[in-house]
């Protein structure tokens, strides 16, 4: 089972929702940002879940006059909430690397001529700088916005491994400019 739609069984554990309540949740919680999101997916997942009895359908919303296209409410099931227990339980035990391009960068920096490689490398440091602000924003958003507190880890995680980054790049450009690497 999929990041996206453990996370769309786990919206759906307070209660009852149509599609864009799901995504404008996830949305909030920055789930794009972490969790391997596309948004585009999730109305496809919904509709999936249900064939398989992970969900149910309990409303249609769809306007008095006929007009709007009804929005299918959805719940999650007694077997949607074992995948989803089961499924949380993998998450927490699982370790998969993280695969990251720029570990292919890394891999051939010294096809690079030097000027060349302390210009990438303070272009990324730039770029991850703007990265950590972003994810403050953010968290203050979702703070302004009721968002769950606990959502704020997913932020801080991505944010500590942009720190990561950040010290070794620092590092890296010393070493680059001493010739030690590559």
């Amino acid at each position: 089972m999929t990041s996206t739609r453990v996370m769309i069984l786990g919206v759906l554990l307070d209660g009852p929702l149509h599609g864009y309540e799901v995504r404008k949740t996830l949305e909030l919680w920055g789930a794009q940002h972490w969790a391997n999101i596309a948004f585009g997916s999730i109305y496809h997942a919904l509709g999936k879940m249900a064939q398989e009895g992970l969900l149910e359908v309990v409303g249609d919303g769809g306007s008095p006059g006929g007009g709007a296209r009804g929005r299918t409410v959805y719940a999650i099931t007694p077997e949607g909430r074992a995948e989803f227990d089961r499924r949380l339980r993998e998450h927490w035990s699982e370790i998969m690397p993280i695969v990251d391009p720029f570990q292919v960068a890394l891999t051939f920096m010294d096809r690079l001529p030097k000027a060349d490689l302390l210009a990438v490398v303070r272009e990324r440091t730039e770029r991850l700088r703007l990265g950590l602000a972003s994810f403050e924003r953010a968290r203050n958003a979702k703070r302004a916005a009721d968002a769950p507190r606990h959502v704020d880890e997913c932020l801080e995680l991505s944010a500590a491994e942009y720190r990561a980054q950040l010290e070794w790049l620092e590092q890296a450009v010393e070493r680059i400019e001493r010739d030690d690497i590559p």
